[in-house]
C-alpha cells in the first residue's frame, strides 16, 4: 500500500500522526509523510488516520 496525501486539502489537524505516529508528522499547515509505503503490520493504524482525518485529505492506492 502507498499512503497520498492531498496537500490542497490538508489543513495539518494531526489527527493523522495521533492514529500513525510511525507514518505522518503533522505540520503547521500541512503533515508530512515519514513512510509513504508502510507494511501491512501499520494497516490498521493507516486506515484509522485515513478514516479520522477530519478534511478526507488521505487515501491509501494498493499497488
Amino acid at each position: 500500500m502507498r499512503v497520498v496525501v492531498d496537500r490542497d486539502l490538508c489543513q495539518g489537524h494531526g489527527m493523522c500522526e495521533l492514529e500513525a505516529p510511525d507514518v505522518f508528522e503533522a505540520g503547521r499547515d500541512s503533515v508530512n509523510l515519514l513512510d509513504e509505503t508502510p507494511g501491512e503490520a501499520r494497516r490498521a493504524e493507516v486506515e484509522a488516520a485515513v478514516q479520522f482525518c477530519p478534511t478526507q485529505a488521505l487515501k491509501i492506492v494498493e499497488e
